[in-house]
Protein backbone atom coordinates (compact mmCIF):
# COMPACT_ATOMS: atom_id res chain seq x y z
CA UNK A 1 0.00 0.00 0.00
CA UNK A 2 1.66 3.33 -1.09
CA UNK A 3 1.47 6.05 1.68
CA UNK A 4 1.66 9.83 1.39
CA UNK A 5 4.96 11.36 1.91
CA UNK A 6 6.41 11.69 5.45
CA UNK A 7 6.60 15.02 6.30
CA UNK A 8 9.70 15.09 7.93
CA UNK A 9 10.89 13.68 4.47
CA UNK A 10 13.07 16.77 3.14
CA UNK A 11 13.71 18.05 6.17
CA UNK A 12 16.90 16.83 8.38
CA UNK A 13 16.03 15.18 11.67
CA UNK A 14 18.92 14.35 14.24
CA UNK A 15 19.21 11.14 15.39
CA UNK A 16 15.91 10.44 12.83
CA UNK A 17 13.91 10.96 15.56
CA UNK A 18 10.40 9.86 14.43
CA UNK A 19 11.70 9.11 11.11
CA UNK A 20 10.43 6.07 9.76
CA UNK A 21 12.98 3.65 8.53
CA UNK A 22 11.11 0.53 8.03
CA UNK A 23 7.74 -1.29 8.50
CA UNK A 24 8.08 -4.59 10.79
CA UNK A 25 5.87 -7.32 11.92
CA UNK A 26 8.20 -8.21 14.95
CA UNK A 27 7.97 -5.46 17.85
CA UNK A 28 6.34 -2.38 18.43
CA UNK A 29 7.39 0.16 21.03
CA UNK A 30 4.33 1.87 22.53
CA UNK A 31 6.25 4.49 23.82
CA UNK A 32 2.97 6.37 25.04
CA UNK A 33 1.38 3.86 27.03
CA UNK A 34 4.29 1.77 28.05
CA UNK A 35 3.94 -1.46 25.99
CA UNK A 36 6.42 -3.57 24.37
CA UNK A 37 5.09 -6.55 21.60
CA UNK A 38 6.45 -9.11 20.02
CA UNK A 39 4.50 -10.40 16.60
CA UNK A 40 0.94 -9.51 18.33
CA UNK A 41 1.70 -10.34 22.13
CA UNK A 42 2.46 -8.16 25.01
CA UNK A 43 5.65 -8.56 27.03
CA UNK A 44 4.21 -9.01 30.15
CA UNK A 45 2.46 -11.75 29.17
CA UNK A 46 5.69 -13.67 27.61
CA UNK A 47 8.13 -12.85 29.57
CA UNK A 48 7.93 -14.89 33.23
CA UNK A 49 5.58 -17.48 31.07
CA UNK A 50 7.84 -18.40 28.00
CA UNK A 51 11.01 -20.10 27.11
CA UNK A 52 13.94 -18.06 25.08
CA UNK A 53 13.42 -21.10 22.42
CA UNK A 54 9.35 -20.38 22.11
CA UNK A 55 10.02 -16.48 22.10
CA UNK A 56 13.18 -16.79 19.27
CA UNK A 57 10.67 -19.14 17.24
CA UNK A 58 8.12 -16.18 17.55
CA UNK A 59 9.89 -13.67 16.18
CA UNK A 60 11.29 -15.48 13.25
CA UNK A 61 8.47 -17.58 12.63
CA UNK A 62 5.46 -14.94 13.51
CA UNK A 63 3.87 -17.52 15.95
CA UNK A 64 4.21 -19.23 18.97
CA UNK A 65 5.52 -23.03 18.57
CA UNK A 66 3.37 -25.80 19.58
CA UNK A 67 5.26 -28.83 21.09
CA UNK A 68 6.73 -30.54 18.05
CA UNK A 69 7.80 -27.05 16.70
CA UNK A 70 9.39 -26.30 20.55
CA UNK A 71 11.51 -29.87 20.33
CA UNK A 72 12.95 -29.26 17.22
CA UNK A 73 13.80 -25.73 17.65
CA UNK A 74 15.41 -26.95 20.93
CA UNK A 75 17.19 -29.57 19.72
CA UNK A 76 18.55 -27.45 16.43
CA UNK A 77 19.68 -24.69 18.64
CA UNK A 78 21.67 -27.21 20.64
CA UNK A 79 23.21 -28.78 18.03
CA UNK A 80 24.84 -25.79 17.15
CA UNK A 81 26.67 -24.48 19.98
CA UNK A 82 29.70 -25.99 19.19
CA UNK A 83 32.44 -23.55 17.66
CA UNK A 84 34.43 -24.03 14.38
CA UNK A 85 37.94 -25.02 14.59
CA UNK A 86 38.25 -21.47 13.09
CA UNK A 87 36.23 -19.61 15.40
CA UNK A 88 38.50 -21.58 18.67
CA UNK A 89 41.53 -20.52 17.12
CA UNK A 90 40.51 -17.15 17.00
CA UNK A 91 39.19 -16.75 20.74
CA UNK A 92 42.28 -18.67 21.60
CA UNK A 93 44.57 -16.04 19.99
CA UNK A 94 42.63 -12.82 21.40
CA UNK A 95 44.26 -11.34 24.74
CA UNK A 96 42.82 -12.29 27.98
CA UNK A 97 42.20 -8.53 28.82
CA UNK A 98 39.90 -8.12 25.74
CA UNK A 99 36.99 -6.28 26.15
CA UNK A 100 33.90 -9.40 25.76
CA UNK A 101 32.29 -7.47 23.33
CA UNK A 102 35.02 -7.17 21.11
CA UNK A 103 35.84 -10.99 21.51
CA UNK A 104 31.91 -11.14 20.73
CA UNK A 105 32.07 -9.00 17.46
CA UNK A 106 35.24 -11.02 16.26
CA UNK A 107 34.34 -14.95 17.29
CA UNK A 108 31.25 -14.29 15.56
CA UNK A 109 32.38 -13.22 12.51
CA UNK A 110 34.87 -15.73 12.32
CA UNK A 111 32.48 -18.31 12.92
CA UNK A 112 30.10 -17.07 10.31
CA UNK A 113 32.86 -17.52 7.41
CA UNK A 114 31.32 -20.96 6.17
CA UNK A 115 28.11 -18.81 5.83
CA UNK A 116 29.28 -16.10 3.74
CA UNK A 117 26.99 -13.97 1.36
CA UNK A 118 24.60 -17.33 1.92
CA UNK A 119 20.71 -15.82 2.16
CA UNK A 120 19.63 -14.91 5.47
CA UNK A 121 17.34 -18.13 6.40
CA UNK A 122 15.86 -19.21 9.85
CA UNK A 123 18.44 -21.61 10.23
CA UNK A 124 21.48 -19.67 9.93
CA UNK A 125 19.60 -17.38 12.78
CA UNK A 126 19.64 -20.53 14.91
CA UNK A 127 23.28 -21.23 13.72
CA UNK A 128 24.91 -18.06 15.19
CA UNK A 129 22.26 -17.60 18.27
CA UNK A 130 23.33 -20.55 19.52
CA UNK A 131 27.05 -20.24 19.26
CA UNK A 132 26.61 -16.63 21.21
CA UNK A 133 26.81 -18.45 25.05
CA UNK A 134 29.63 -20.62 24.15
CA UNK A 135 32.32 -17.75 23.11
CA UNK A 136 31.30 -15.70 26.10
CA UNK A 137 31.59 -18.43 28.25
CA UNK A 138 34.68 -19.82 26.84
CA UNK A 139 36.30 -16.86 26.76
CA UNK A 140 35.19 -16.40 30.51
CA UNK A 141 36.51 -19.12 31.85
CA UNK A 142 39.81 -18.63 29.51
CA UNK A 143 40.17 -15.04 31.84
CA UNK A 144 39.84 -17.20 35.00
CA UNK A 145 42.42 -19.78 34.33
CA UNK A 146 40.14 -22.59 33.94
CA UNK A 147 39.54 -25.41 31.61
CA UNK A 148 36.56 -24.87 29.04
CA UNK A 149 32.87 -26.35 29.71
CA UNK A 150 31.61 -28.02 26.80
CA UNK A 151 27.79 -27.43 25.83
CA UNK A 152 25.16 -30.03 26.98
CA UNK A 153 22.54 -30.55 24.65
CA UNK A 154 20.09 -31.60 26.88
CA UNK A 155 20.15 -28.19 29.37
CA UNK A 156 17.98 -25.05 27.41
CA UNK A 157 19.82 -22.25 26.36
CA UNK A 158 19.51 -19.46 29.50
CA UNK A 159 20.81 -23.14 31.56
CA UNK A 160 23.37 -24.08 29.39
CA UNK A 161 25.02 -20.64 29.28
CA UNK A 162 25.41 -20.46 32.96
CA UNK A 163 26.30 -23.94 33.11
CA UNK A 164 29.26 -23.35 30.89
CA UNK A 165 29.76 -20.14 32.11
CA UNK A 166 30.15 -21.74 35.95
CA UNK A 167 30.70 -25.56 35.19
CA UNK A 168 27.66 -26.58 37.41
CA UNK A 169 24.11 -26.18 36.84
CA UNK A 170 22.59 -23.50 38.38
CA UNK A 171 19.21 -23.65 40.11
CA UNK A 172 15.58 -23.10 39.06
CA UNK A 173 15.14 -19.62 40.20
CA UNK A 174 19.01 -18.29 38.41
CA UNK A 175 17.99 -20.10 35.49
CA UNK A 176 14.02 -18.59 34.97
CA UNK A 177 15.68 -15.11 35.70
CA UNK A 178 17.99 -15.43 32.92
CA UNK A 179 15.56 -16.81 31.09
CA UNK A 180 13.71 -13.83 31.42
CA UNK A 181 16.09 -11.54 31.03
CA UNK A 182 16.87 -13.43 27.79
CA UNK A 183 13.37 -12.71 26.70
CA UNK A 184 13.10 -9.08 27.56
CA UNK A 185 15.62 -8.16 25.42
CA UNK A 186 14.96 -10.02 22.63
CA UNK A 187 13.89 -7.20 20.42
CA UNK A 188 12.68 -3.83 20.60
CA UNK A 189 11.65 -2.09 17.62
CA UNK A 190 14.29 -0.34 15.00
CA UNK A 191 16.98 1.04 18.11
CA UNK A 192 20.50 1.32 16.80
CA UNK A 193 21.79 -1.91 16.30
CA UNK A 194 18.48 -3.20 15.06
CA UNK A 195 19.06 -0.45 12.22
CA UNK A 196 22.54 -1.00 11.74
CA UNK A 197 21.74 -5.16 10.90
CA UNK A 198 19.13 -3.97 8.67
CA UNK A 199 20.98 -1.32 6.57
CA UNK A 200 23.45 -3.80 6.40
CA UNK A 201 20.84 -6.85 5.27
CA UNK A 202 19.63 -4.17 2.81
CA UNK A 203 22.95 -4.47 0.33
CA UNK A 204 22.10 -7.99 0.32
CA UNK A 205 25.05 -8.58 2.40
CA UNK A 206 25.39 -12.06 4.84
CA UNK A 207 23.86 -12.60 8.09
CA UNK A 208 26.93 -12.98 10.18
CA UNK A 209 28.09 -9.55 8.90
CA UNK A 210 24.35 -7.94 9.69
CA UNK A 211 25.02 -9.55 13.28
CA UNK A 212 29.06 -8.21 13.64
CA UNK A 213 27.57 -4.76 12.97
CA UNK A 214 24.80 -4.90 15.52
CA UNK A 215 27.35 -6.15 18.01
CA UNK A 216 29.50 -2.67 17.15
CA UNK A 217 26.49 -0.56 17.60
CA UNK A 218 25.20 -2.07 20.56
CA UNK A 219 28.95 -2.15 21.85
CA UNK A 220 28.32 1.90 22.62
CA UNK A 221 27.53 3.36 25.82
CA UNK A 222 24.20 4.73 24.63
CA UNK A 223 22.72 1.97 23.74
CA UNK A 224 24.19 -1.58 25.17
CA UNK A 225 26.83 -0.44 27.43
CA UNK A 226 24.64 0.53 30.10
CA UNK A 227 23.84 -1.76 32.89
CA UNK A 228 27.47 -2.31 33.92
CA UNK A 229 27.66 1.91 34.24
CA UNK A 230 24.61 2.04 36.61
CA UNK A 231 26.10 -0.66 38.18
CA UNK A 232 29.72 1.65 38.79
CA UNK A 233 27.86 4.53 39.59
CA UNK A 234 25.64 3.12 42.27
CA UNK A 235 29.22 1.47 43.69
CA UNK A 236 30.31 5.08 43.41
CA UNK A 237 27.27 6.59 45.39
CA UNK A 238 27.86 4.04 47.84
CA UNK A 239 25.17 4.14 50.72
CA UNK A 240 20.91 5.41 50.27
CA UNK A 241 21.82 8.09 52.83
CA UNK A 242 24.44 9.69 50.44
CA UNK A 243 22.49 9.18 47.33
CA UNK A 244 20.92 12.72 47.31
CA UNK A 245 23.88 14.60 48.01
CA UNK A 246 26.00 13.10 45.75
CA UNK A 247 23.46 12.92 42.84
CA UNK A 248 22.96 16.68 42.86
CA UNK A 249 26.47 17.27 42.71
CA UNK A 250 26.60 14.67 39.43
CA UNK A 251 24.26 17.63 38.10
CA UNK A 252 26.44 20.03 39.38
CA UNK A 253 29.45 18.69 37.41
CA UNK A 254 26.97 17.82 34.18
CA UNK A 255 27.13 14.19 34.87
CA UNK A 256 24.12 11.87 33.37
CA UNK A 257 22.20 9.86 35.64
CA UNK A 258 22.70 6.00 34.06
CA UNK A 259 19.54 4.44 33.48
CA UNK A 260 16.81 6.69 33.05
CA UNK A 261 15.70 8.30 30.48
CA UNK A 262 14.39 6.89 26.99
CA UNK A 263 13.98 7.88 23.40
CA UNK A 264 10.85 6.39 22.85
CA UNK A 265 8.82 5.76 26.22
CA UNK A 266 7.00 8.16 28.07
CA UNK A 267 6.44 6.05 30.37
CA UNK A 268 7.82 3.46 33.07
CA UNK A 269 9.87 0.64 30.29
CA UNK A 270 7.80 -2.11 30.87
CA UNK A 271 10.64 -4.57 31.21
CA UNK A 272 11.98 -2.31 33.74
CA UNK A 273 8.75 -2.98 35.65
CA UNK A 274 9.44 -6.58 35.46
CA UNK A 275 13.01 -6.47 36.19
CA UNK A 276 12.45 -4.17 39.25
CA UNK A 277 10.38 -6.89 40.60
CA UNK A 278 12.46 -9.57 40.00
CA UNK A 279 15.54 -7.09 41.80
CA UNK A 280 13.56 -7.02 44.49
CA UNK A 281 13.61 -10.60 45.06
CA UNK A 282 16.62 -11.62 44.56
CA UNK A 283 18.81 -8.61 44.97
CA UNK A 284 17.45 -6.56 48.01
CA UNK A 285 20.64 -5.20 48.53
CA UNK A 286 21.10 -3.88 45.18
CA UNK A 287 17.46 -3.14 45.61
CA UNK A 288 17.39 -0.70 48.61
CA UNK A 289 20.08 1.38 46.96
CA UNK A 290 19.02 1.91 43.86
CA UNK A 291 15.04 2.42 44.82
CA UNK A 292 16.32 5.49 46.48
CA UNK A 293 18.44 6.52 43.48
CA UNK A 294 15.95 6.14 41.96
CA UNK A 295 13.33 8.36 43.62
CA UNK A 296 15.93 11.01 43.73
CA UNK A 297 17.05 10.74 40.11
CA UNK A 298 12.93 10.89 39.10
CA UNK A 299 12.74 14.14 41.05
CA UNK A 300 15.91 16.04 40.18
CA UNK A 301 15.18 15.07 36.51
CA UNK A 302 11.52 16.55 36.86
CA UNK A 303 13.13 19.67 38.75
CA UNK A 304 15.27 20.20 35.72
CA UNK A 305 12.63 19.13 32.69
CA UNK A 306 9.35 19.68 33.87
CA UNK A 307 8.06 19.18 30.93
CA UNK A 308 10.20 16.30 29.72
CA UNK A 309 8.91 13.17 30.71
CA UNK A 310 11.42 10.70 32.09
CA UNK A 311 11.46 7.60 33.54
CA UNK A 312 13.60 4.29 34.42
CA UNK A 313 14.51 2.43 31.76
CA UNK A 314 15.37 -1.30 31.07
CA UNK A 315 19.40 -0.89 32.03
CA UNK A 316 18.87 0.21 35.51
CA UNK A 317 17.54 -2.54 37.07
CA UNK A 318 19.13 -5.12 34.44
CA UNK A 319 22.20 -4.41 36.53
CA UNK A 320 20.93 -5.74 39.69
CA UNK A 321 18.97 -8.55 38.17
CA UNK A 322 22.39 -9.57 35.96
CA UNK A 323 24.82 -9.33 39.41
CA UNK A 324 22.10 -11.84 41.40
CA UNK A 325 22.59 -14.25 38.33
CA UNK A 326 26.17 -14.04 38.95
CA UNK A 327 27.12 -12.51 35.94
CA UNK A 328 30.64 -10.14 35.85
CA UNK A 329 29.82 -6.84 34.62
CA UNK A 330 32.09 -7.41 32.09
CA UNK A 331 29.61 -9.93 30.71
CA UNK A 332 26.16 -7.27 31.11
CA UNK A 333 26.26 -6.05 27.67
CA UNK A 334 27.68 -9.56 25.78
CA UNK A 335 24.56 -11.15 27.71
CA UNK A 336 22.47 -8.78 26.14
CA UNK A 337 23.81 -9.49 22.64
CA UNK A 338 22.76 -12.90 23.72
CA UNK A 339 19.11 -12.30 23.85
CA UNK A 340 19.19 -9.77 21.08
CA UNK A 341 20.68 -11.91 18.54
CA UNK A 342 17.27 -13.43 17.73
CA UNK A 343 15.72 -10.13 17.07
CA UNK A 344 18.76 -8.99 15.06
CA UNK A 345 18.35 -12.00 12.85
CA UNK A 346 14.68 -11.70 12.60
CA UNK A 347 15.15 -7.98 11.30
CA UNK A 348 17.93 -9.39 8.57
CA UNK A 349 15.05 -12.31 7.81
CA UNK A 350 12.50 -9.98 7.47
CA UNK A 351 14.50 -7.22 5.53
CA UNK A 352 15.75 -10.09 3.13
CA UNK A 353 12.33 -10.92 2.51
CA UNK A 354 11.10 -7.63 1.26
CA UNK A 355 14.11 -5.88 0.45
CA UNK A 356 15.04 -1.92 -0.79
CA UNK A 357 19.01 -0.96 -0.30
CA UNK A 358 18.23 1.58 2.97
CA UNK A 359 19.94 4.59 1.24
CA UNK A 360 19.06 7.88 3.19
CA UNK A 361 20.20 11.51 1.98
CA UNK A 362 21.74 14.28 3.60
CA UNK A 363 21.78 17.74 4.31
CA UNK A 364 24.75 19.49 2.75
CA UNK A 365 26.23 22.12 5.27
CA UNK A 366 30.14 22.67 3.87
CA UNK A 367 31.35 25.54 2.04
CA UNK A 368 29.96 26.57 -1.40
CA UNK A 369 32.53 25.72 -4.51
CA UNK A 370 35.75 26.84 -5.22
CA UNK A 371 38.55 26.36 -6.79
CA UNK A 372 42.14 24.64 -4.97
CA UNK A 373 44.46 27.11 -3.97
CA UNK A 374 48.01 26.02 -5.33
CA UNK A 375 49.99 24.27 -2.83
CA UNK A 376 52.61 27.15 -2.94
CA UNK A 377 50.39 29.77 -2.77
CA UNK A 378 49.16 28.34 0.74
CA UNK A 379 49.10 30.10 3.90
Amino acid sequence: MSQEPSSNNNKYVPGLEGVIGAQTAISHVDGANGRLVYQGYVIADLAEEMSFEEVAFLLWEGHLPNRSELEGLSLELAGHRELTQAATFALDALPSDTDPMDVLRSVVSVQGVEHRLAKPTPALAIHATGSFPTILAKFYRRQLGLEPIEPRRELGHAANYLYMMNGKESSPEIVRALNTYLVLLADHGMNASTFTARVIASTESDLTSSLVGAIGALKGPAHGGAPSAVLEQLEEIGAAKDAETHMRDMRKRKEKFMGFGHRVYRVYDPRAKILKAMCERMNPKFYALASKVEEIALTILHEEHPERPQSTNVEFYSAGVLQAIGLPKEFFTPTFATARVAGWSAHVLEQAGHNRIIRPQSEYIGPEPRKPVPLAERA
